[in-house]
């Protein structure tokens, strides 16, 4: 293929949403013509991605996997809610869940999609082009995270399941510890349903994103002003909401929902005394279906 560059390749791909693959063997067909590639790419089916590119695709699955202390979670989107219940999204959506499984911690989504795909010569982001051809709605990857939780404890949860591995809000918790056992394996599960109910934005006040939390009191400044009060009782009045907003969005000061009762710190703090060193939570992910896209809205109505 000499004579065909990356930005040839690129172009190609942008403009149809073919693989790198068929948009190479397209350049080489067409002689590097990139407008002959397009219509060859139409001709083999491949450059149907491109039609549907501009869809929102805001339904689909959300995928867990797990080997021993190592999880991962994936989230596919699709434009409808029946292509979650094709049995080859599905195939595709465990699959790619499983080759997260693989990636080092801390791998993206980006990372993900240039993974080579189980079976073939070419990437899960080129599979996908041809399952979206094949299928006929867009779908993306959108998110993927794994996470290790090494000498400590993994705990995993997956909501709304309407296959195994497969469902609509999946959850991954590391507990740090140095002495795991079979009761930190329930806690690890418990905290991860937590997280799917709770939606957490931090684990502590320390982590919270000083961007949310500068807003925040921004917000509550200006409300507590309206009152008329003098600057240091709004102060303190400030302060006492803020407790109020890090007992909703941090893990450790949210009301445990498995008892409805105890701080999930109390919590961590007993199991702590019961596993006779510091267990803590060391990191959560948590993938719910769709989150913060828009959903698409159609003329039923229409041909």
């Amino acid at each position: 293929m000499a004579g065909i560059s990356a930005s040839q390749v690129k172009e190609l791909r942008d403009r149809t949403g073919a693989g790198m693959m068929d948009c190479k063997n397209a350049l080489a067909e067409s002689g590097g013509d990139v407008e002959v590639a397009v219509d060859w790419l139409r001709k083999k089916g491949l450059a149907a991605a491109a039609k549907r590119s501009g869809r929102t695709a805001s339904q689909g699955l959300v995928a867990l996997a797990q080997n021993g202390q190592v999880g991962a979670v994936v989230e596919v989107n699709s434009e409808t809610d029946f292509v979650a219940r094709n049995e080859k999204f599905q195939d595709f959506v465990t699959t790619v869940a499983d080759v997260a499984l693989g990636l080092p911690a801390g791998s993206d989504a980006d990372a993900l999609k240039q993974a080579t795909y189980p079976g073939t010569s070419h990437t899960v982001q080129d599979q996908l082009t041809q399952l979206i051809g094949t299928i006929g709605e867009n779908m993306s990857l959108r998110r993927a995270a794994t996470v290790d939780a090494g000498a400590g404890m993994l705990g995993t949860y997956l909501h709304g399941t309407i296959a195994p591995g497969l469902g609509k809000i999946g959850v991954l918790v590391r507990l740090d510890t140095s002495n795991p056992g079979d009761g930190l394996g329930t806690l690890g599960r418990q905290l991860a349903m937590h997280v799917a109910a709770a939606n957490p934005q931090s684990i502590s006040r320390e982590d919270l994103d000083a961007a949310v939390l500068r807003r925040e009191r921004d917000v509550l400044m200006e409300q507590a002003r309206g009152s008329g009060k003098p600057e240091n009782i709004i102060e303190k009045m400030v302060e006492g909401r803020l407790r109020k907003f890090f007992e909703e969005v941090c893990l450790v000061d949210q009301v445990f929902v498995i008892d409805s009762e105890s701080k999930v710190g109390k919590v961590l703090e007993n199991a702590s005394k019961e596993a006779g060193g510091p267990v803590t939570v060391g990191q959560f992910v948590r993938f719910a279906l769709g989150e913060g896209l828009g959903k698409q809205e159609e003329d039923q109505g229409a041909a």
